[in-house]
């Protein structure tokens, strides 16, 4: 006799989603034009959180991926290879692949309504006039998935904000970039252990740039 499947529906097409697997997307741009690039945060905060745990980016299917283990749940790393304006083609495919729920997504990309600095993580929201973010809402035909926002200012004149998104960091603000990548490499694995609840309360907010 086969032991019993609490949740599982043997006529069902697909296999049950796993709970301890997370997709956690960072947005951005391929190339080396657009590598220092405030548009290019998402994917910043994620090689972080690869380097930390030792793991590697490999190309994949729409994107480059790595994956690593911690307190017992599974992370999957991706940077979309689709550009930014066709992330969502990238999240759907992998979300399915890897039969991971909505709630269990987050994405990490830049906005230009917070302060550089700035980490505000929601369960849902609209794109904000955000491409990326504007696709996978498309895509996935919902606005309730988890998202980090990462505040890059918005130091520009009136019809100048795609030159400012797709411009290079200044020195001054990469000055901070050690504490700030190391925060949302943090507030990722708090996402997938503390859930995000938790998560939103402790790292949502300003890093110190006084000093």
């Amino acid at each position: 006799m086969h032991p019993k499947i609490i949740g599982f529906n043997p006529s069902a097409n697909t296999p049950p989603q796993d709970m301890k697997k997370f997709l956690i997307v960072g947005l951005g741009n391929i190339g080396a034009q657009y590598e220092n690039t405030r548009h290019n945060i998402g994917f910043k905060v994620v090689e972080e959180l690869a380097k930390q745990e030792g793991v590697s980016f490999e190309s994949n299917k729409l994107g480059s991926t790595a994956t690593f283990r911690f307190k017992g749940r599974t992370f999957i790393l991706l940077k979309p290879s689709t550009f930014m304006n066709l992330s969502g083609k990238a999240v759907k495919y992998w979300m399915t692949a890897e039969k991971i729920e909505t709630a269990n997504i987050l994405i990490i990309t830049d906005d230009i309504n917070l302060p550089f600095g700035t980490i505000r993580t929601k369960a849902k929201g609209s794109a904000g006039g955000h491409n990326g973010l504007k696709d996978i809402q498309e895509k996935l035909n919902a606005t309730n998935y988890p998202r980090c926002r990462m505040g890059v200012g918005a130091e520009f004149s009136k019809g100048r904000q795609s030159d400012y998104v797709l411009g290079e960091w200044s020195a001054a603000e990469e000055r901070y970039f050690p504490e700030l990548l190391d925060k949302g490499a943090q507030l990722v694995k708090s996402f997938g252990t503390a859930g995000l609840e938790r998560t939103m309360n402790q790292f949502n907010g300003t890093i110190d740039m006084t000093t």
